[in-house]
């Protein structure tokens, strides 16, 4: 049985809940979320205190082969009310930067939304580099819908350049490790998109002798935030299950949430399912969520953070870190399949 925990802390904020008001009351907005899925088979524990919440899953052995760790979190940069120094970025950038520096192979994946509020050259030349600019050259990029209300994302697309795909087309792939890593673009439509689930299609049947899949973008399938599931990223989730991809990321709503493994039809999976993770919590302001699904295992929304993910050769580790290393908490392990 999930056990909640009540607050009204960041319910109140701005014009999101003009939107969703009605849903708010109703809900009461459960914020925190500690759980173990009833059908799940894996073990997971979660302990809750005044000053930590922490969600620990069954941690699987590690090989003695090369890792490599990634730092992820969209929905990042916004400097509308503070300098870039003082926003939630800076601190999010300050855990990434202190990994990279510590290990030189390293990267860090941006899940969208890389500027507020629209995009546009200046956002990222005053706000974004001051902050995760400072790791460009080592960060995999994807966009958001903020990054497209420029026209074309232009401003998205003349910062990251090369960094962010051939063609402006928004997605592209990479062979980290033992991994292949994929960015997807959920903001395109039509043909566009259509031609991006036959790229897709073809990645994953050359998966370039690499045993374990992630991939990312910025609208997620699953989620119990504001803006819920996105059907505009069905049809890549079920070629990513079909090929039994194995981590998915994405931001959006700007909270953490963690999944049950699911299969192409979104359902409990534990052999063969996807690990995905909304990771909405790169440095704009947190928002409400909604009722908990059946397939949440853990989410909060009061903490900024990244998501520390270490790529093993058949395995990884996941660990959501907090700004000023305090606050919720999550971690665990997985097998690729």
């Amino acid at each position: 049985m999930p056990r909640f925990v009540f607050s009204t802390k960041n319910y109140f904020s701005d014009n999101f809940v003009s939107r969703f008001i009605s849903l708010v009351l109703i809900a009461s907005a459960a914020t925190n979320l500690n759980a173990s899925n009833a059908v799940a088979n894996e073990t997971s524990t979660a302990e809750t205190s005044v000053k930590t919440k922490t969600a620990t899953s069954k941690s699987l052995k590690t090989s003695n082969v090369t890792s490599v760790t990634v730092f992820a979190a969209g929905d990042i940069a916004d400097c509308r009310k503070k300098t870039a120094a003082d926003t939630m970025a800076a601190k999010t950038a300050n855990i990434i930067e202190a990994g990279l520096a510590a290990d030189s192979k390293a990267l860090a994946i941006s899940l969208g939304d890389n500027t507020y509020p629209v995009g546009n050259p200046e956002e990222f030349t005053k706000c974004y580099e001051p902050t995760w600019g400072r790791f460009k050259a080592r960060t995999l990029p994807s966009p958001g819908n903020h990054d497209y209300d420029m026209p074309a994302a232009q401003g998205y697309y003349n910062y990251f350049g090369e960094l962010a795909g051939p063609e402006k087309r928004g997605y592209y792939s990479s062979k980290v490790g033992q991994w292949q890593i994929i960015s997807l673009n959920s903001n395109i439509e039509g043909a566009q998109m259509q031609a991006q689930l036959h790229w897709l299609k073809d990645e994953l049947s050359n998966k370039h002798q690499t045993r374990c899949t992630l991939a990312f973008w910025h609208h997620p399938a699953f989620s119990s935030g504001g803006h819920g599931n996105n059907a505009v990223m069905q049809a890549a989730w079920k070629l990513l299950a079909e090929a039994k991809a194995d981590i998915v990321l994405a931001g959006h709503d700007h909270d953490y949430e963690r999944f049950a493994p699911l299969n192409a039809d979104g359902l409990i999976d534990q052999k063969n399912g996807i690990r995905s993770f909304v990771v909405g919590t790169g440095g704009a302001k947190l928002t409400p969520m909604f009722f908990p699904k059946v397939i949440t295992e853990v989410r909060d929304n009061s903490t900024a953070g990244v998501l520390k993910l270490t790529l093993h050769d058949k395995n990884y580790e996941w660990e959501f870190i907090p700004v000023d290393g305090s606050g919720f908490t999550d971690k665990g392990a997985g097998a690729c399949h």
